[in-house]
This record gives C-alpha cells, sequence and structure tokens, in this order.
C-alpha cells in the first residue's frame, strides 16, 4: 500500500550506491523531521518517502535507528557492507514479521504463507502453541502453530550474519509513577500529547478516516481528528440487532457532536461465514470473535478510505478493562490471610463452588473464590483464559496430553508478572497485557482485518511517547474504586460529554452466545464436532458433551465453541500437511 510518496517510495529502496537495500511495511510518523536531521548530516533523499528516512537513519546510526523512528513498523535491512541483514519490529507490534531459521538459511516476511510458500520450511506443528491459543485465543510471541516459523516480538531487532543469528529488545514499557503532584497539569499534559500523536497520524496522501464505537477511546480520537481537520472526518462503525451488543446510538450521537460524515454497517448471522475468510488472513488459529466486527468496519471504511485512526489502547493504558477492578479486589482480598491459609481453605471452597453460569452475576462465585488461593499471576491468567488445565485434560485427546508433558501456558503469564519493570499489582497485569493480549490479540486483529481490505489503521493512544508518560501516572490516577480510566476521563471532560464519558462499558463484541444456539447452530455444529482439528486432538465424546450443555442453557461454553470453530476453520486451510510435535523454546527475552 502506497500511502505517502505514492510517485516515487517504491520499494525495494536502496540509498546512493546501493549498498544499503530495504522492504517495509507501516508508517513512520517523524520521518519529516528525521529527514530534515539527517540532510544536515550530509545524506541526500531522492523520494519524499518515509522509507528513504529509514535507510538513511540506518546508515547514520545503525541498527539503533530504531529508537528514533516514531510508528508502527516491520522491516529488514540488506547492508551489504557489513554482510548483515537487519529485521526490526515496531514496540507495540502493530505489524508483523515472521521468520523461519533453519540450517544455514533464513527467510522472513509478512505473513506465514509468505514463509510456507518459500519451500522447504517445515510444517510441524507446535503443541504448546495449540495449547496457549486454546488458553487465550491467539498464539503468544515468538512461537506460532508452526515449530519451524517465529514471531519477531514486539519492541525488538534481529541481526542475521552467516554464522549467526541474535534476537534482542530495544524498547521496553517501564511503570515508574513520577506524575502525581498536579492533576491539572497532568490532564493538560495528556491531552497536548494526545492531540500531537494523532496529528501525527492525519499525515496522508490519500483519503483518511476513523473507526468510531461510541466508546471513550474512539470518540478522544474522533474529537481531536475533527478539532484539527478543515473538513469533515469520515466516521465508520457497525452495528447489532443484538441489544447489549448495539453501541451504534452512542456512535451516531458521537457523529452528530462533531458533524461527522458518519457511516454504519450492520453485521448479522447470515453474514458470519466471513470466518472462513479470516481463517485464513490470520494465518495461525484465532478465536477473538471481535475480528469479525473489525473486518466489516475495515471494508465499510475502505469504501471511502484508504487510512483509518482507532482508539486501540486506551484500556491497557489507564486500566480501563473491568477485569482491573475485579483483579485488584481479588489481590487486596488475598493480602488479607497468609498463603498457608488461603489457598487450601480457598483452593477447596473453589472446587465445592458450583460454576453456575445461569445463576445472576452476584451468585457466580467460583472464579472469585478460586482465584484468591492463587498466586497473582496465576490468578489473572485464570481470570483472562478460555480453557483452563481442568478442561484441557477432559477434552483433549490422551497422546496430545501426553506429548504436552504437564505444559502449562500460565507460566508465560507468571515469568511476565515476575519481570516487569513495575512495583505495584495493577501495573503488572498492565504490563503483562501490553505484552500478550494487546500485541498478539487487539493488534494483530485490527491489523490483519484491515490489511484483508486494503485500509491501514493507525492507532493514536498506542503512540510510544504517549504511553511512556501514561506509564509514569500512579495506578491510583486510573482506576478509582470500580471505575477505570479515571484522569483519562477527567483530562477528556473538556472535549466530550457525560453521556459518552461515563455510560456503561460494552466491549467490541458479537452476540456469539445466541448465535451458536439459534442462528448459527448447523454451521457451528458441522465445524466444532466434525472438524479435522476435533478428530486429530480432542475427545469427541466430551466435546458433545459440552455443546449440549451450550444448547440447553445449563452452561456458557460460547467462547470455548467459537475457539474449537476457528481452530477446525484454520486447519481445513492450513493443518492438513502438517505433523505435530512440541516445541519447547523459551518465551521472548530469555
Amino acid at each position: 500500500m502506497s500511502i505517502i510518496d505514492l510517485s516515487s517510495g517504491q520499494q525495494p529502496l536502496c540509498n546512493e550506491d546501493g549498498t544499503v537495500w530495504i522492504t517495509y511495511n507501516g508508517e513512520v510518523y517523524n520521518f519529516q523531521g528525521l529527514k530534515q536531521e539527517l540532510e544536515s548530516l550530509g545524506h541526500r533523499f531522492r523520494t519524499r518517502s518515509d522509507t528513504e528516512t529509514i535507510v538513511h537513519a540506518y546508515e547514520e546510526w545503525g541498527p539503533r535507528c530504531v529508537e528514533r523512528l516514531r510508528g508502527m513498523f516491520a522491516f529488514a535491512i540488506w547492508d551489504q557492507r557489513n554482510q548483515q541483514l537487519f529485521l526490526a519490529r515496531d514496540r507495540l507490534g502493530k505489524k508483523p514479521l515472521y521468520y523461519a531459521l533453519e540450517d544455514d538459511r533464513l527467510v522472513f516476511g509478512s505473513e506465514i504463507k509468505a514463509i510456507l510458500e518459500a519451500g522447504g520450511v517445515a510444517r510441524d506443528l507446535d503443541l504448546t502453541a495449540l495449547s496457549d491459543y486454546l488458553s487465550l485465543l491467539y498464539v503468544p510471541a515468538p512461537k506460532t502453530i508452526f515449530r519451524a516459523v517465529r514471531k519477531l516480538p514486539a519492541g525488538h531487532i534481529a541481526v542475521a550474519r552467516a554464522s549467526s543469528f541474535e534476537v534482542s529488545p530495544y524498547w521496553d514499557l517501564a511503570f515508574c509513577p513520577v506524575r502525581a503532584d498536579d492533576e491539572t497539569r497532568v490532564m493538560d499534559e495528556l491531552l497536548g500529547l494526545l492531540d500531537e500523536a494523532t496529528r501525527m497520524r492525519m499525515i496522508s496522501e490519500v483519503p483518511l478516516g476513523a473507526f468510531l464505537s461510541g466508546g471513550v477511546d474512539s470518540s478522544a480520537v474522533v474529537g481531536l481528528m475533527a478539532r484539527g481537520s478543515t473538513s469533515p472526518v469520515i466516521t465508520n462503525s457497525i452495528s447489532f440487532g443484538v441489544s447489549g451488543y448495539d453501541e451504534s446510538p452512542y456512535a451516531r450521537r458521537v457523529a452528530e457532536l462533531f458533524r461527522t460524515d458518519h457511516h454504519e454497517y450492520r453485521v448479522t448471522p447470515e453474514a458470519i461465514p466471513v470466518v472462513e475468510q479470516l481463517a485464513w488472513n490470520y494465518d495461525e488459529p484465532f478465536a477473538d470473535s471481535s475480528a469479525v466486527p473489525t473486518y466489516y468496519v475495515s471494508r465499510t471504511a475502505r469504501e471511502r478510505v484508504t487510512v483509518a485512526l482507532s482508539g486501540d489502547g486506551g484500556d491497557e493504558n489507564f486500566a480501563g478493562y473491568r477485569r482491573y477492578y475485579f483483579d485488584m479486589r481479588e489481590n487486596l482480598v488475598r493480602g488479607l490471610l497468609p498463603a498457608w491459609i488461603s489457598a487450601p481453605l480457598f483452593g477447596g471452597l473453589g472446587r465445592l463452588y458450583p460454576k453456575a453460569d445461569y445463576l445472576p452475576q452476584v451468585f457466580r462465585g467460583k472464579a472469585f473464590i478460586s482465584n484468591i488461593a492463587r498466586e497473582p499471576a496465576e490468578a489473572y491468567f485464570f481470570s483472562v483464559s478460555s480453557f483452563h488445565d481442568e478442561l484441557k485434560a477432559r477434552l483433549l485427546a490422551p497422546d496430545v496430553l501426553a506429548e504436552l508433558r504437564g505444559y502449562r501456558t500460565s507460566d508465560l503469564f507468571r515469568e511476565l508478572y515476575r519481570r516487569a519493570p513495575a512495583e505495584d499489582h495493577l501495573s503488572r497485569i498492565q504490563y503483562l497485557d501490553v505484552k500478550t493480549y494487546l500485541c498478539d490479540d487487539i493488534l494483530t486483529k485490527v491489523d490483519r482485518a484491515s490489511m484483508a481490505v486494503s485500509l491501514e489503521v493507525r492507532c493514536p493512544i498506542l503512540d510510544h511517547v504517549f504511553m511512556e508518560y501514561v506509564a509514569q501516572l500512579p495506578w491510583r490516577s486510573k482506576l478509582v474504586g470500580t471505575t477505570g480510566k479515571h484522569i483519562f476521563k477527567k483530562a477528556l471532560g473538556r472535549l466530550l460529554p457525560d453521556e459518552i464519558l461515563h455510560r456503561r462499558k460494552m466491549g467490541f463484541g458479537v452476540p456469539i452466545l445466541e448465535w451458536l444456539r439459534h442462528e448459527l447452530v448447523d454451521y457451528a455444529a458441522r465445524h466444532c464436532l466434525d472438524g479435522p482439528a476435533t478428530a486429530r486432538w480432542f475427545r469427541r465424546a466430551e466435546l458433545e458433551k459440552i455443546w449440549a450443555e451450550h444448547q440447553r442453557g445449563l452452561r456458557n461454553w460460547a467462547t470455548e465453541l467459537w475457539v474449537i470453530l476457528m481452530l477446525n476453520l484454520w486447519f481445513e486451510k492450513f493443518g492438513a500437511a502438517s505433523e505435530s510435535r512440541v516445541g519447547t523454546e523459551a518465551f521472548a527475552g530469555d
């Protein structure tokens, strides 16, 4: 996709003497300032593109050039003089970069399909990645579902030479609260930084618009865009016909407030077979059901624009998810008793307490009671994961369990929690989300769904300068009582009305519980119960039991069934020629 310098920015692109070549995906928003600095140092430019800026930045500063880039990117640079290949991925992992290193050959690309098409890359499946997927709905970096293919983790670089391949981090998000003295000044600085990040992302030589859900984050971005635009902002949203999921009235209210050129698309169950296309676009199993509306809002936007800004990142930055409050409450109770008392007491009560999805929320205490008995990182993992160890033991085939040899995805969370550059519990789980859920779920979802329709999505709230500022705020300014985003909402009070700032949070989900019991029941039954992945890795009789419980309304198994549905759809496209083996690679950065 060409966004800036459409006439002369084609790739691959090189320096003056052809000794440095780049292939690149993404946008560097501060390229104009960097270009001026590089020109003052003697570099000569042939194009107006941000691509050439990276080439000269590498010539001047070498691998450390990534520290000066502000944007989203994945690129590869061939350095002829030093006979080395330099790979880099942006700080948050907005853009993908896969590679396979086998014998004396390195293959890299933006899609796993490209790696496999290169030929000679083994297609053995990594069963630990499969286990991670069942728990998290995605495969966390650096793994992929294929044992031989790895993701370059977010915020990492790699240098390949004839006899070596080294991966190393260049950025991390440190939570070190130092800004708490003057709330008014903090609000001014927050809005100023977000306004700057938004304006930087409005640089484009093609039509530009925005996603608008009607939530706080996307509304803030649209409001700042409208304030800095001379023409109506083109906004796009989706709607559902199911109450509790439909945010479109709020989106329309914000569109009216800022006088945008607003467009809306209604998602219906009849449109859901698009998941078969998404199974192809995502390259590996991916079961966040909000990929469906993300695809449709991207498609709706692409009818009018080539670039869209989104509000992703507000919840991770400002503790906006409801699960943060519940986790903090559990951690408070956990701290009242020593572990030698709480573990056996609450662990036993948790095993006895029924998991009653059919009861009112107040009586569903099993997760709360069980989590008090767990270590903080494992408790958070239990809260956000789908397939827990007990469910895997029940559903996975005996040979799969034997091959996994007791592998636990929760160990990944435990290690990240341990090494998080933060002192308080809330900041540690925010860090954990940034390193897993944000990168490998949220940003993966948006990038693949938008790229499927040739739309570029930019995220001002995930500007790394903005995020570093927010990470310096104390956790008590983010989560106050049961309400997240406290300081952010106060700052946005100058831009948005109370009905948007303080409305009930809905999320960006789809009504899969209802669809799997009604409109999609035959489609889902066919792919869940009789799919090739089910036959290969699961006990069908046990899967039939949870299917029956869901259909009778005894349990809500919607997420778990969607996970299995998407796994089967992926396997139909990618897995036929694969043999499963367990990968043993350590987590990124170890």
